[in-house]
C-alpha cells in the first residue's frame, strides 16, 4: 500500500444509471500501482453487484423510509391547504423524518467505513446536494473531496451551502461548469471533463437481430427507443405523445422504454402503463428494464432518442449512441446540445415538442441513407472525445494536484493503513 493514494469513492444518486456506470469505468481503469480504491453505494442488489468485480466495493444502505414517495402523495393532496402552514409545516415533518431515518444512518455508516480506510481524498459521484454525506465526512476528517456534478437541483440556499464544502469540481459538461460558477464557486476549482466510455466494449457488431427476438419485437420493424431510468424528467410521457403520430406515419413502427425504475419512481411506472393500456398500444409500446447488454440493445433500435424534459448535463446514453455509430435523436438543452452537432452527427428538438419528436423519427426512417451519415458522424465524435483512457487521465491528474506526493510519501511512511 505505501505511496498509493487511497480514494473513497461514494455513489449517492438516484438509481443504477450513467453516473454509476461511469463510476465503474473510472475505478476499472485506475492505476492501482498509485491509487487504491474503496467504492460505497446506497444500493446493492441487481446491477449494484458489479461494482464488486471492479474495485473493492461497500454498499451502505441510504433508503430505509420512502420519503420520495410521501412527498409525492403530499403535493397531491388536499388537505395540508384546509390550514394555513399547515402544508409547510407536512413537508418540514417529512423533510426531519428523510434527515433521521435516511440520511443520518448512512452519514454514520460512511464515516464509520472512512475511518477505517482512512482516505487521503473523497470522490463525490454526484452533486453536492445529494452526496452532502461524503462532504460532511471530508470536513471531520479533513481531506479533500472532489464532487463529480452530473446534475443540478434547485435547491434555494442548501444548495449553495454544500457546494462550497467541495474542495474541487468535475463538471460533465460545459452547461454544468457554467451553473456551478454561478453558484460563486471560483472558477479554478471547477474543470469541465466528459464522461468516459470503454469504446472497446461497444461492439459494432453486436447481434440487434437476437436482441430483438430476445423482446419479442419484429425483426424487420423500425424500432425506435427511448434508453433512460424511468424518471420524470426522461421524458418518456412525450414519447407517448408522440406515439400516435410516429404510428400513423411508420405502420411498421415499436416504440421501446428500456431503463430500470428506481423505488421511488414506481408510480410513474405505473402511470405510463396505465396510460399505454387505456389507449391501446400495448403490442407497439414495449417496457424492458433495465438492460445489461447494451451494444445488442443499440443495435436492435433504427433509432436512439434522448427525450430529457430537464436540461440533462451530458447523457451516457447520448455517448454510448453516438460510439455505437446510430441516429439519435436529443433535446436542443444541455449536454445533448452541446455533444450532438445539429443536422451533421444527430438530430436536436425543443425539448418536451411532441410534434418536433414524431417529426424528426419520421424524417430518419424516410431518409435511411441520412440516417447512416448522421450515425456515422456520431461515432467520429464520440471517438475523438469520450475515451475511457482520456477521463481517467484527467480525473487523475486532478487527484494529483490535490494530494502532493510528498505528503503521501510521508504518511506512507509512518505504516500506511490498517
Amino acid at each position: 500500500m505505501a505511496g498509493r493514494r487511497r480514494i473513497l469513492y461514494v455513489e449517492n444518486g438516484i438509481g443504477y444509471g450513467g453516473a454509476a456506470i461511469c463510476l465503474r469505468h473510472l475505478v476499472r481503469h485506475l492505476d492501482r500501482g498509485r491509487y487504491d480504491p474503496l467504492v460505497v453505494t446506497g444500493r446493492r442488489g441487481g446491477p449494484w453487484e458489479g461494482f464488486g468485480a471492479d474495485a473493492p466495493w461497500r454498499p451502505i444502505r441510504d433508503r430505509w423510509v420512502d420519503v420520495v414517495s410521501m412527498k409525492e402523495r403530499l403535493a397531491k393532496a388536499a388537505w395540508p391547504d384546509r390550514l394555513p402552514g399547515l402544508r409547510w409545516l407536512a413537508g418540514q415533518a417529512l423533510a426531519r423524518l428523510d434527515d433521521a431515518a435516511n440520511f443520518l444512518p448512512f452519514f454514520l455508516g460512511l464515516l464509520v467505513t472512512a475511518l477505517r480506510f482512512r482516505p487521503h481524498l473523497i470522490h463525490a459521484n454526484n452533486e453536492p446536494l445529494c452526496n452532502r454525506a461524503a462532504l460532511l465526512v471530508g470536513k471531520l476528517l479533513r481531506v479533500p473531496v472532489v464532487c463529480h456534478v452530473r446534475g443540478q437541483r434547485d435547491a434555494g440556499g442548501s444548495l449553495s451551502l454544500f457546494y462550497r464544502l467541495g474542495d474541487h469540481f468535475l463538471a460533465v459538461s460545459n452547461w454544468v461548469r457554467d451553473e456551478i460558477v454561478e453558484l460563486s464557486i471560483p472558477p479554478e476549482r471547477v474543470e469541465v471533463v466528459y464522461d468516459g466510455i470503454e469504446l472497446e466494449q461497444m461492439d459494432l457488431s453486436a447481434d440487434g437481430v437476437a436482441f430483438r427476438r430476445a423482446h419479442g419485437l419484429p425483426e424487420e420493424g423500425f424500432v425506435i427507443g427511448l434508453v433512460g431510468l424511468l424518471i420524470p424528467w426522461k421524458g418518456q410521457r412525450v414519447l407517448l405523445d408522440a406515439a400516435p403520430a410516429i404510428l400513423a406515419a411508420i405502420p411498421e413502427a415499436h416504440l421501446v422504454l428500456a431503463g430500470g425504475t428506481p423505488e421511488e419512481c414506481g408510480p410513474y411506472e405505473a402511470e405510463l402503463r396505465e396510460r399505454v393500456r387505456n389507449e391501446g398500444l400495448e403490442g407497439r409500446i414495449h417496457f424492458l428494464g433495465h438492460v445489461a447488454d447494451m451494444p445488442t440493445l443499440y443495435n436492435g433500435l433504427d433509432v436512439v432518442l434522448s427525450c430529457s424534459t430537464s436540461p440533462e448535463p451530458l447523457g451516457t446514453v447520448v455517448i454510448e449512441a453516438m460510439a455505437m455509430g446510430r441516429p439519435l435523436v436529443g433535446p436542443a438543452h444541455g449536454g445533448a446540445a452541446e455533444m450532438i452537432e445539429a443536422d451533421r452527427s444527430g438530430l436536436l428538438v425543443p425539448p418536451g415538442d411532441a410534434a418536433a419528436l414524431a417529426a424528426a423519427i419520421i424524417r430518419l426512417h424516410g431518409d435511411p441513407a441520412a440516417a447512416a451519415r448522421l450515425g456515422a458522424a456520431a461515432r467520429e465524435r464520440a471517438l475523438a472525445l469520450f475515451s475511457v483512457e482520456a477521463h481517467v487521465r484527467r480525473v487523475t491528474a486532478a487527484y494529483d494536484r490535490l494530494l502532493p506526493a510528498a505528503a503521501v510519501a510521508a504518511e506512507a511512511g509512518e505504516g500506511g493503513h490498517a
